[in-house]
């Protein structure tokens, strides 16, 4: 599987730009499949919920399936947080695996950048950061795109991996 990433910091378009471009690529019959690291603590389950009443009481693992879709419901219970290349092999083969986060790891990337945020660009300290998408120009070592042009960014990924 092939690896690319969407880094930026908080508000500067990553979840916009991660379903921009999961949507061009599969329209080009390519497949995909997302990794979305959070900072925070989050459930994808719901109170009363049976699945949620399992976790509550204790289980370590709550796998959800119907004919429409399979969950997974990992608890860490202390347990340290999984590394991506291990959280990786948990998923079934794809063309492009997508890797929304995680700006640490040595994957390729394109930043996402909002000048508004006041936030700096990884860019500058990260030779991982392959391109920027930006809402403002600048002049940069690497290429920068019109962060709304997600054809371009996703021609960019599709070269990069060999797509």
């Amino acid at each position: 599987m092939k690896l690319y990433g969407v880094v930026g910091w908080k508000n500067a378009g990553k979840t916009g730009l991660m379903e921009r471009l999961v949507a061009e690529i599969c329209a080009r019959g390519i497949s995909v499949s997302t990794v979305k690291h959070a900072h925070h603590a989050f459930d994808v389950d719901h109170e009363g919920k049976d699945s949620y009443r399992h976790r509550a009481a204790g289980a370590r693992e709550v796998l959800l399936a119907s004919r429409k879709r399979v969950a997974i419901m990992q608890e860490m219970r202390g347990a340290p947080e999984p590394e991506l290349a291990a959280l990786l092999t948990r998923l079934s083969p794809v063309d492009l695996v997508l890797i929304e986060g995680y700006k640490r790891d040595s994957h390729p990337k394109v930043e996402a950048f909002r000048a508004a945020t006041g936030n700096s660009l990884i860019a500058t300290d990260d030779p991982t950061v392959r391109a920027v998408a930006s809402d403002t120009p600048m002049a940069l070592d690497r290429p920068v795109f019109d962060l709304d042009d997600t054809q371009a960014i996703a021609d960019f990924i599709l070269a990069e991996v060999g797509l």
